[in-house]
């Protein structure tokens, strides 16, 4: 299943999630360590719900809950 809005194409991007160790300076230590840098994906909100198009007619849809909330489509 692609994950990807049909209304504003909004798709998954990567990122990295950062693994640290130690104590703040703010907090009073020495400072965070980064220990690890793993790849991860943010992975976009898509419900597959009814809309309503254009001409009338009713069809299924993978879109963002953004674009849902936006009220960008018009549930059916």
């Amino acid at each position: 299943m692609s994950r990807v809005c049909e209304i504003c194409g909004k798709r998954p991007s990567a990122g990295r999630q950062i693994s640290r160790r130690g104590l703040s300076k703010k907090s009073g230590g020495i400072g965070l360590k980064t220990t690890g840098v793993t790849k991860r994906r943010f992975l976009p909100n898509i419900q597959k719900i009814q809309i309503k198009e254009s001409n009338g007619t009713v069809r299924r849809a993978k879109v963002c809950a953004e674009c849902i909330r936006a009220g960008r489509i018009t549930k059916a």
